[in-house]
């Protein structure tokens, strides 16, 4: 306890900011490296996030502290970027955002009608087409370039890691099948991590969207690809509602699904290789999920997921 009541300690002494706040509370959900924690003002309420990250970052971050601004200029409804800085004598660097009241989607989903889920989750869809009215720098190479290496290299160490997906032959020869629809995708701002865990909820309504950290830049249905693994299997109504949100309150296109059933079926391959290498504790949950996103798509024999499919029949 002591360490942590020094560690606010410095963090007020040395961010001006933080001078009349009365206490840190630390966070520690999430897989990120980044401390974080809620400021709480002299009163206890939240009012600010505060991340502090190790100083060889201090570049990226303020990358990201920019972004944010982009997001507040399109009216996006997330954390507002407040400031920004490093702490070289603890070797921190630290960013200070706005606090979003309410609690994860993930958690707040189940206690509402199926009516309101759904509707939270056209919000979401509607707030999702403002983040990517930002179109990318003009020395980004194309996404599918860039897209094709990426999977290149997961393909590759997917083969040597010793796991396997079962029914894997056919969902390697559908990915090989559907790359070709990368070709000229567009390249707009991505939130990348856009799913139920990092959208706030609040009175039934969609409060804000937190997380940015791991943004990029590519085709927007790429996004969705966190609904197939995430979302899905906590909330249809609302996975249903922020599809149709973003397509404009109708369903989707065939391109739609063409494309975000490969990017579905790509990232099973690269999750694989990442709870190896981050959560390898978690591995039985995440070929838990892969099933059963491999049973949706009846091992990619269908490209709209049953879930869909089915939940617009019961409509």
């Amino acid at each position: 306890m002591s360490d942590s009541i020094n560690q606010y300690e410095r963090f007020r002494n040395s961010i001006p900011l933080l001078g009349n706040s009365a206490k840190l509370e630390q966070i520690h959900k999430g897989y990120s490296s980044d401390g974080k924690y809620i400021v709480h003002d002299s009163n206890g309420h939240p009012q600010y996030i505060l991340r502090t990250y190790s100083i060889d970052q201090d570049k990226n971050k303020k990358l990201e502290f920019s972004r944010l601004k982009m997001m507040e200029k399109h009216d996006v409804t997330c954390s507002r970027p407040i400031e920004i800085g490093v702490l070289p004598e603890q070797e921190l660097g630290y960013m200070i955002v706005s606090f979003i009241e309410g609690n994860e989607a993930s958690e707040e989903l189940l206690l509402l009608t199926e009516e309101e889920q759904f509707n939270i989750g056209v919000q979401s869809g509607l707030e999702l087409k403002k983040i990517h009215q930002v179109i990318c720098p003009d020395n980004m190479k194309s996404w599918d370039e860039r897209m094709a290496a990426k999977h290149h290299r997961y393909r590759m160490e997917y083969t040597e890691c010793g796991v396997t997906i079962d029914n894997e032959e056919k969902l390697l020869s559908f990915i090989d099948n559907k790359l070709y629809l990368m070709k000229d995708r567009p390249n707009i701002f991505q939130h990348d991590d856009y799913h139920i865990g990092n959208l706030i909820v609040k009175d039934g309504k969609l409060s804000g969207i937190i997380d940015f950290n791991r943004y990029d830049w590519g085709d927007p249905i790429h996004e969705f690809v966190k609904v197939g693994i995430f979302s899905a299997e906590v909330s249809v109504p609302f996975s249903v509602g922020q599809i149709q949100g973003y397509n404009n309150y109708s369903e989707p296109d065939d391109e739609f699904w063409q494309l975000y059933s490969l990017y579905l079926a790509m990232t099973l391959i690269s999750s694989v290789v990442w709870v190896l290498k981050v959560k390898p504790d978690e591995l039985d949950l995440m070929l838990m999920k892969i099933h059963k996103v491999m049973d949706d798509h009846n091992n990619f024999e269908l490209t709209v997921p049953k879930w869909y499919s089915q939940y617009q029949v019961n409509v």
